[in-house]
């Protein structure tokens, strides 16, 4: 199966980890291509300027959806992150939203805190929750 993992770049070490476990058990898994630079410079990520001059300069939002639409599925890599469990930011909502529009099967890693303003859309695209369990995708 094609994968897109989709997740905040906080967890960019953890989407290369999850990627190379994906295609250990046969998967073709795509990432952003910013990934690797922010798992080695995660302090990019704490600066607004210089995090957006990088992804403009690789059209980053709109890479990430043409993977999606290559994809057969996408997987949201949902670790705790300010405070909340199962954290989804804006980005990743709108991506999940572009796969439930393209009929894309969603997974999301772990169960969503229903305290996030857009717990109940998310649910609305009727997503396969892991429990943290990779290998429950087939």
């Amino acid at each position: 199966m094609r994968i897109m993992i989709c997740s905040s770049m906080t967890f960019a070490k953890e989407m290369l980890s999850v990627k190379k476990t994906l295609e250990e058990n046969g998967h073709s898994v795509f990432a952003s291509q910013d990934t690797k630079l922010y798992s080695n410079n995660p302090h990019k990520k704490l600066d607004f300027n210089e995090e957006l001059r990088i992804a403009l300069r690789l059209d980053s939002l709109r890479e990430g959806f043409e993977k999606i639409a290559e994809s057969d599925a996408v997987i949201v890599l949902n670790y705790p992150k300010n405070g909340i469990d199962g954290y989804l930011g804006t980005s990743v909502l709108m991506e999940i939203g572009l796969a439930y529009y393209l009929k894309k099967t969603i997974y999301i890693l772990n169960e969503i805190d229903r305290s996030q303003n857009y717990a109940l859309e998310i649910a609305l695209t009727k997503p396969i929750i892991l429990n943290g369990d990779l290998s429950k995708i087939k």
